[in-house]
């Protein structure tokens, strides 16, 4: 079976090197959850992302239908993005005197940059968020924003930000529940209180279905996707359900007879609940009555 072993190699070289890059450098941003479909864009390569890696300068998320997703910086803030977004990163680091840095740009969709979700304690920080023909430079807060066809528009829940834009000058803004919006083509208007009730709703988009099936580190549910008897078949599999965007793994088992079987699942799934609901989809998706929930 030299043919399996050379593909395994190149299935599981890569995680051991993200995961010893990770090692040697200090690590900034790492996924803590998802709700797939999502890829992370790296280079040429798409990949589905997958609950504990660490994202680099250059990396852009990019979720599906439904999809949410839950980032860890290393400062103690968080990062949720929502469905059909785009989110590319860069300016990761640590500048002199302990200062966080980043750059988030979103192309598209829903996002939100909060504090205190991992660590109660305020560290310094130098984060830029554009969200598409609108900048926010955040020194310690609470945002939400979002780009659609219609308009880009950015949401201060708590603390201060400058917020600029291509035609207008920078606007600092320190009231909370205050937003700016740009209409698409046109100037930005004025800033202007928003509803407690529209914020929430606003929320919502960027905050993880508690009926989905959300990936987690220590997941210990799977949806079984079932057992093929030769590699090709596997690898087909493997792929197409990659490519839709969940994770994917493959177990060999040997079948006895110097032959091999292959078992397919998606694994890092939380409660019974979201494994359900993921095994319906993928029903669906991959026309198939095979997938269910296994623990």
């Amino acid at each position: 079976m030299s043919g399996f072993k050379g593909w395994r190699a190149l299935l599981i070289v890569p995680f051991l090197l993200l995961a010893g890059a990770a090692v040697a450098r200090e690590a900034t941003i790492q996924v803590e959850a998802v709700q797939s479909p999502a890829w992370v864009e790296r280079g040429s390569q798409r990949l589905p992302l997958v609950a504990g890696q660490f994202l680099k300068n250059r990396d852009r998320v990019v979720t599906g239908r439904d999809a949410r997703v839950l980032l860890r910086l290393s400062e103690g803030s968080a990062v949720k993005l929502g469905e059909n977004a785009s989110l590319r990163m860069d300016a990761l680091g640590q500048r002199q005197g302990g200062v966080f840095t980043a750059a988030f740009d979103v192309a598209k969709g829903a996002f939100r940059f909060t504090t205190g979700v991992f660590n109660r304690f305020q560290n310094r920080r130098a984060v830029n968020v554009r969200i598409a023909t609108v900048t926010a430079g955040i020194r310690g807060t609470d945002l939400w924003g979002s780009s659609d066809a219609e308009r880009d528009l950015v949401c201060l829940i708590e603390g201060r930000i400058t917020v600029t834009h291509p035609e207008a000058e920078p606007v600092l803004m320190s009231e909370p529940l205050s937003f700016y919006v740009a209409p698409k083509g046109q100037v930005p208007q004025p800033v202007a209180a928003v509803n407690p009730d529209q914020l929430g709703k606003w929320a919502q988009e960027t905050e993880m279905q508690s009926t989905a099936a959300t990936f987690r580190k220590n997941g210990r549910w799977q949806v079984y996707l079932g057992v093929v008897g030769s590699e090709a078949e596997a690898l087909a599999l493997y792929d197409q359900v990659r490519a839709a965007g969940y994770p994917v793994r493959i177990h060999p088992e040997a079948a006895g007879d110097g032959t091999y079987q292959y078992t397919l699942s998606v694994p890092q799934i939380v409660t019974q609940e979201g494994a359900e609901a993921l095994a319906a989809r993928l029903r669906q998706e991959l026309g198939s009555a095979t997938p269910r929930p296994q623990r």
